[in-house]
């Protein structure tokens, strides 16, 4: 099984404060997520519930070709205002690292997320990759950076 690493950056023109308590907020995902993938928190909490190690977090997503699916994933580790990890428990990947780690800067917060993940079925997982999956979660990043820099502005340094 072949594992792949993306590494996006983003900075953000908000104090840590503020940038923490958006990101920590499982809601505040469907916010930022591609409106074509349905992305849906069916998991029993509020608004207001805030991540911690060993949540468990359940989505409805529709990631391609409008094949709608359950996707369940655990908050592994958290350090307030440093960072937390999540890591896919059920759904379309063998393997769903996701880091998501924050560092105040001048004038704002650099926001960086490391994701490891690969995808099952060897061969055709791979071709996989290269053909859709890949180019799928850059297109779901490159959204989120706009979305983000909607909400929050653009980041002068």
């Amino acid at each position: 099984m072949k594992t792949y690493q993306l590494k996006f950056e983003q900075y953000l023109p908000i104090p840590l404060a503020e940038t923490w308590d958006f990101f920590s907020s499982p809601f505040n995902l469907a916010k930022i997520t591609p409106p074509e993938m349905k992305f849906v928190v069916i998991s029993d909490y509020d608004s207001s519930m805030k991540m911690y190690p060993g949540m468990i977090i359940t989505y409805k997503i529709t990631p391609i070709l409008g094949i709608k699916m359950n996707w369940v994933t655990e908050i592994t580790h958290v350090k307030e205002n440093e960072y937390f990890v999540d890591e896919q428990r059920i759904g379309p990947y063998a393997l769903w690292h996701h880091q998501h780690h924050f560092k105040a800067v001048k004038s704002g917060v650099l926001m960086t997320d490391v994701l490891n993940y690969a995808i099952p079925y060897g061969i055709i997982g791979r071709a996989a990759n290269e053909i859709i999956v890949a180019k799928q979660i850059y297109k779901i990043f490159d959204y989120r950076t706009k979305e983000i820099n909607k909400l929050f502005g653009t980041y002068r340094g």
